[in-house]
């Protein structure tokens, strides 16, 4: 049960509308689709409790969904990293769906959580993996991973990389400090895409 209740939606502030606009920056293309996804209204919930705060989390976030310099398929690889080491399962399911909207196959998936060594990562995704895991252990990237990463993106990128590890790392400890409950439309998604007729 979770620790703090998540608003209902019909008790948010008024500003809500206009903080939720921030995940998506002006003049930039949708890119998620929300199609068969989850509203994640438990996660929104927790955040119309604090709507200054949430306003400044989405346009850090909208950046790193909408502008950020990573593709798609990366930003998924770094978000499912951080997931995976701090069990943060809230977040691994919603991003499972993004993940394969990005590219990212239900084998490449798996791999994730098994993490930079697994068999079948080209040098710059296990480098971005091990990325996370560097930064999220010792709170920095190590010489050989900076190597790679040097020799294969640009110093945007980098940054990229870096700032998306600590915006998740920070939603997963919301997550898992607010024993944020799975949404029942999650569940749902989650079993659709498992039922052998979907």
């Amino acid at each position: 049960m979770a620790r703090i209740e998540p608003l209902p939606l019909k008790q948010w502030p008024k500003e809500m509308r206009q903080v939720l606009a921030a995940l998506e920056p002006p003049g930039t293309p949708a890119r998620l689709s929300p199609e068969g996804r989850s509203k994640a209204l438990n996660t929104l919930g927790v955040y119309a409790h604090h709507t200054t705060l949430a306003q400044a989390f989405f346009t850090f976030n909208g950046h790193i969904l909408s502008t950020s310099t990573l593709s798609d398929r990366q930003r998924e690889l770094i978000v499912l990293r951080v997931a995976a080491l701090r069990k943060a399962g809230y977040e691994w399911l919603q991003h499972t769906f993004i993940a394969r909207d990005a590219g990212l196959s239900d084998e490449e998936i798996q791999r994730i959580a098994l993490g930079p060594d697994a068999p079948l990562w080209d040098p710059l995704d296990a480098a971005t993996l091990r990325a996370v895991d560097e930064l999220i252990a010792d709170g920095k990237i190590g010489d050989g991973t900076w190597a790679v990463l040097v020799e294969k993106l640009e110093v945007k990128q980098i940054l990229d990389v870096i700032f998306t590890v600590g915006a998740y790392e920070t939603l997963a400890y919301m997550i898992s400090s607010f024993d944020i409950e799975i949404d029942d439309d999650m569940r749902e998604a989650v079993a659709r895409r498992q039922s052998p007729t979907a």
